[in-house]
């Protein structure tokens, strides 16, 4: 059974949810953007602070070792100096204030920031290395700047809640194990607390990132989010509390937890919708794609709290190299063990968006305008992700440029594709 007690600093925001009503009016005292009348329009700035290695392939490349495959074995591998020089270099230079004033330019207004446990709650005997919070530091102060509003999302915890190499260390899924909840409640309230200054930018923290359902006890998943909800309001009465769906369905299984009526304020669903990650869904057609992602609104519009599309994109393959992980090949091509060929990866397994071939371009132009139009369905949508080294299917920044991703946003070559 689920405990939803709270400390009495939070006690105050109780009250203010306990209305009835499936949302919440937001006044601009509550918090800097109006999540009931107003989409999210946004990017994630991937592989910034959490390393992912397809989208920044030269970090891993450059120490010529195939068992590093994610941030903690290439810290362990380089010590704690090494590790410091290259990503302090990686954490300055990845993106700028100018990264933020051409988002904000592209008429987006939102950007999702993954951040690891380890730097801002970091635990004995981890390789990890810090110094990342004064660079975050920096970009709240340019997202300001821009007019951008900010998600915090909590992208890798302790244990790994996934297994996957975007948690900070790819393999087993130990998270729930141990003192692992209880750390990762620890990183969310100093989270909360460094940022409880900065509620005209930093309007939603996200306690997880994509916690895999099928491998984590589920009730105790919940009791979490409740206790992380504790957490942030106990420095901020109205910071939207975002919760990823687990992999769970939105509606049957999230429906009526942690809505109006269950006496918490501000939450927020995050689904991730991809078509790429099993061999049914590489397999699609084009139009199979935009017919898939079509139909999402309809469910997106029936959830009872406001929900966004956190992560999606423009890709209909899987080609990009070490998508899957470092050394692991792609389904589209049959190069992964255990799949089947469906098409080349040439050109989308490394390159640049202009050298796609002229139906790739239409492809991720008209599959983009589907889902644009679907993901507004609801609360709106953030792309993964702004940019990368090679990954051009992925890479927004360089689709801006080639005239892949509408400009503005409302722009539709492909017109009613939704109906």
């Amino acid at each position: 059974m689920l405990s939803k007690s709270i400390s009495a600093a939070a006690v105050c925001a109780l009250l203010a949810g306990v209305n009835g009503a499936p949302t919440f009016k937001l006044k601009g005292r509550d918090v800097d953007f109006d999540y009931n009348n107003d989409k999210v329009y946004g990017v994630n700035l991937g592989g910034w602070f959490v390393l992912e290695p397809w989208i920044t392939p030269s970090i891993f490349e450059a120490t010529n070792n195939d068992a590093i495959v994610d941030e903690y074995t290439l810290t362990q591998a380089l010590g704690q100096d090494a590790a410091s020089s290259v990503l302090t270099n990686h954490w300055n230079t990845w993106i700028t204030q100018d990264d933020f004033n051409q988002i904000a330019a592209a008429g987006l207004n939102h950007v999702r920031i993954p951040i690891g446990y380890w730097a801002v709650a970091p635990l004995q005997g981890d390789p990890y290395v810090q110094g990342q919070l004064p660079v975050l530091d920096q970009a709240i102060g340019w997202a300001r700047s821009a007019g951008l509003r900010v998600l915090l999302d909590l992208h890798g915890a302790p244990g790994s809640q996934n297994g996957f190499d975007n948690s900070g260390r790819k393999g087993p899924v130990d998270w729930q194990q141990g003192n692992t909840v209880s750390e990762t409640l620890t990183a969310i309230a100093n989270l909360a607390e460094r940022y409880a200054g900065d509620t005209d930018v930093v309007t939603a923290i996200e306690l997880l990132n994509e916690p895999l359902g099928p491998d984590i006890n589920l009730d105790e998943l919940k009791q979490f989010y409740y206790d992380g909800w504790g957490n942030v309001r106990n420095n901020n009465a109205y910071t939207v509390v975002t919760i990823h769906d687990a992999f769970e369905d939105i509606t049957s299984f999230w429906n009526g937890f942690m809505n109006a009526q269950a006496g918490v304020n501000n939450v927020m669903l995050d689904t991730h919708i991809y078509q790429i990650f099993d061999q049914g869904q590489v397999s699609q057609s084009p139009a199979q794609h935009v017919a898939a992602a079509c139909g999402s609104a309809s469910q997106l519009a029936s959830t009872d709290k406001w929900t966004i599309v956190g992560e999606w994109t423009g890709a209909q393959t899987d080609c990009a190299k070490w998508l899957n992980g470092l050394g692991i090949g792609a389904r589209y091509d049959g190069s992964m063990a255990g799949s089947s060929y469906v098409g080349s990866c040439d050109g989308k397994y490394t390159g640049t968006v202009a050298a796609l071939s002229d139906a790739d371009k239409q492809n991720i132009r008209s599959f983009t305008e589907a889902q644009l139009d679907a993901y507004e369905a609801h609360t709106g949508w953030i792309w993964w992700t702004w940019h990368t080294e090679s990954a051009p299917e992925w890479d927004m920044q360089e689709l801006i440029a080639n005239g892949l991703f509408p400009q503005p946003l409302s722009d539709r070559q492909y017109p009613g594709q939704c109906g």
